[in-house]
């Protein structure tokens, strides 16, 4: 489901918890992960949740997000902010005082559940992705007692593992458990696996204890020393008990206040958002027309085939579907359309073959819509009449239609009229994990114009104004030993004011019916200028896709005008594309990268039959860690939830946005706009069939 965008931009335990099963979902720890107050629990979220955490707290703020990555498999960033200096007599001042910051990931994997063994048990890993600050790993067991209390009894290593420590367990299996090393975590982002479950280990305990069906209290022994923290604050750690108090709303959003140490008093809200449900089920579209038997009007106006073709033309726009052009072959017809509102591409395809039976007279027997982009022709639906006014009532009407259709590939040259078209929009453009803000955002005014000039062929213009924001604030220098060619970002929006965002020739093309073909030229994206290329290999019932493309860049001056800086470079990737099934997308992408680093780019989305995608990646090149510099390698999470999902009206844009814990040069790729698999996998066969059960909607 393409979507356009709205704008761009552990200390560990073996922990035997008896939890309360009082919520649909386990409550958040302060670490933004199924817990306590701060230690773990083995319950995951329900499958696909996504959720946010904001702790604040005297020493420091906690902002997590978190996903259900798996059935089994729970995963986490978050981004700490800690209070430099804590005073004693005004302690809310230190709230705005946040110096030090901190990115890092979790993942906590489901062993065993409650229903079949009798305790839910996890092993997870806090920190282990980071500077290290909070690191440390744990196995955790939950089982509830009864229907409020909750009971948990655990042993951790690294940070867990502070207070009344004995020797590791696991140290029978081979002496190198036995010792914990100095982590090295100058740069962070570095895995350091050599450290995990090893050193003295400790035990914790806790107890949940549901004292109303919102209200719940929550008490926990844990031997972290918080030493870390402490090192930057006056707070005391003067008690091994943490307790929080909380209450959990109808939406089951929660707040809760608690204590850490005696001391470190803090509050928490958590909210939690399931991809796998829209805010208004079902969809708050029209409904469509029916479709009646026979078409008198359309066979008396048939003498005249402009008239048609308006009709046609004006349902279709209705509908959100251009039009394109309409071939008629004896009792078959086929029309060329562009999809504009639509983001399931089956309801798209079942909204113009009922354009179609509405307007054609009853001699036309079956019906062929071709989806287009730019003139270039993606694939064909094909239904008969008879089955769309057979099924159009029936309960299960839908997926008898499947049965019966046919989605096909298509011409290799589409049909596209010449077009202008124009938009001004607002923008925003953000920057997250700035040690010195941590976000910074731009919003003004923003100019789109393109001209379909030929099936295929696109001149596009994108224009910006900034009017207000703080990205240009930034001081913070580049210490890249590598070709700045992302570190510098904050000297375009310094040295910019009006920008030419993009300025591109394009032209799409199939040269045979299983590829698609791309050349763009101009200037590509913010930074960066050239031509590039690019051909898929995307046979239409295929879940695999292969590609190959080929860039040569130049860097553009700051300004964002016309003028290049002196650096220029040939970069280019083999891709391939794996549909997994289950909405699970798998990419790898290995090539040559803008500072001229060699490498591969490894990502794992999942994407809901709603349009939601959540997903991840990491990029390794033959750059140094050090050499990379901070984080050590380019990684990042990616958000993307559709308008429609919020509003329940059919839409194509999205709010979307990718988080990285750091933006360096190495593993950096071209921004291009319509690469190919993006553009056309929403249209390939198994898209299509997934979101079948919306065709007759």
């Amino acid at each position: 489901m393409r979507q356009k965008y709205l704008f761009a931009p552990v200390a560990a335990g073996l922990t035997f918890v008896w939890t309360t099963v009082a919520a649909e979902r386990p409550d958040l720890n302060t670490y933004g992960m199924p817990g306590v107050v701060e230690l773990p629990s083995a319950v995951p979220l329900p499958d696909g949740n996504l959720s946010y955490s904001s702790a604040i707290a005297l020493s420091n703020s906690r902002n997590t997000v978190s996903f259900q990555i798996f059935p089994r498999v729970t995963g986490a960033f978050r981004y700490t902010i800690f209070r430099d200096f804590v005073d004693r007599d005004n302690p809310l001042d230190s709230l705005f005082k946040g110096q030090v910051f901190d990115r890092g990931f979790d993942v906590q994997f489901a062993l065993a559940d409650q229903e079949r063994v009798g305790v839910d048990l996890a092993v997870g890993l806090r920190d282990f992705l980071g500077t290290g600050r909070y690191s440390s790993e744990y196995i955790v067991a939950t089982r509830s007692v009864g229907d409020a209390i909750s009971l948990s009894f655990g042993i951790g290593w690294g940070r867990l593992s502070g207070r009344n420590s004995f020797d590791n367990p696991l140290g029978f299996i081979s002496e190198s458990f036995e010792t914990r090393g100095q982590r090295d975590s100058g740069l962070g982002g570095e895995f350091e696996a050599a450290q995990w479950f090893r050193g003295d280990a400790s035990f914790f305990a806790g107890v949940d204890w549901q004292l109303t069906e919102k209200a719940s209290l929550q008490l926990e022994y844990s031997p972290d020393l918080y030493e870390p923290d402490l090192n930057l604050s006056e707070i005391d750690n003067v008690t091994p008990i943490n307790v929080a108090v909380q209450y959990r709303f109808e939406n089951d959003a929660t707040l809760r206040g608690y204590v850490v140490g005696g001391e470190d008093v803090g509050v928490q809200f958590s909210f939690f958002v399931d991809p796998n449900r829209r805010v208004i089920p079902g969809g708050a579209e029209a409904g469509p027309a029916p479709i009646a038997r026979g078409n008198p009007t359309a066979a008396a106006s048939w003498a005249d085939p402009e008239s048609v073709k308006e009709t046609l033309a004006s349902r279709l726009k209705e509908d959100g579907l251009r039009f394109d052009s309409l071939d008629v072959n004896g009792q078959q017809a086929t029309i060329y359309v562009e999809n504009a509102r639509w983001d399931v591409e089956a309801q798209a395809a079942g909204r113009a073959a009922r354009a179609m039976a509405q307007t054609l007279p009853s001699s036309v027997q079956t019906f062929t819509v071709v989806f287009q982009e730019a003139g270039l022709p993606l694939s064909s639906v094909t239904t008969q009449r008879a089955d769309l006014q057979t099924f159009q009532n029936d309960y299960d009407g839908a997926w008898r239609t499947l049965s019966r259709a046919q989605i096909e590939g298509t011409p290799t040259r589409g049909a596209a009229p010449g077009r202008l078209s124009y938009g001004i929009s607002p923008y925003i453009a953000t920057s997250y994990f700035d040690p010195q803000s941590p976000i910074r955002a731009d919003i003004g005014a923003q100019a789109d114009v393109s001209y379909h000039a030929a099936p295929g062929l696109t001149f596009a213009g994108r224009f910006r104004q900034p009017i207000a924001g703080n990205l240009s604030d930034s001081i913070r220098n580049s210490d890249s030993i590598l070709p700045r060619v992302r570190s510098e970002a904050f000297l375009y929006a310094r040295e910019a004011d009006f920008e030419i965002n993009r300025l591109t020739t394009e032209y799409l093309w199939r040269p045979d019916e299983d590829s698609f073909a791309r050349v763009s030229a101009g200037y590509l994206e913010n930074m960066f200028g050239g031509i590039s290329a690019e051909v898929l290999f995307r046979p239409i019932e295929s879940r695999f896709a292969w590609g190959v493309e080929v860039n040569y860049a130049r860097q553009r001056d700051f300004d964002m005008l016309f003028g290049f800086q002196d650096y220029d470079v040939v970069t280019g990737h083999a891709s391939a594309y794996m549909d997994m099934g289950n909405n699970y997308l798998a990419r790898v992408d290995a090539g040559r990268y803008l500072a001229g680093d060699w490498g591969a780019t490894f990502a794992l989305d999942r994407e809901f039959n709603n349009g939601v995608r959540v997903g991840g990646f990491f990029t390794l090149t033959d750059v140094p860690f050090d050499d990379f510099g901070e984080g050590s390698f380019d990684k990042g999470l990616t958000i993307s939830f559709p308008l429609s999902y919020f509003t329940g009206q059919p839409s194509q844009l999205a709010v979307s946005e990718t988080f990285r814990p750091i933006l360096r040069d190495g593993g950096a790729r071209l921004h291009v706009d319509n690469r190919l698999y993006e553009l056309t996998r929403d249209y390939s066969g198994p898209e299509l069939s997934d979101g079948w059960g919306r065709y007759l909607r």
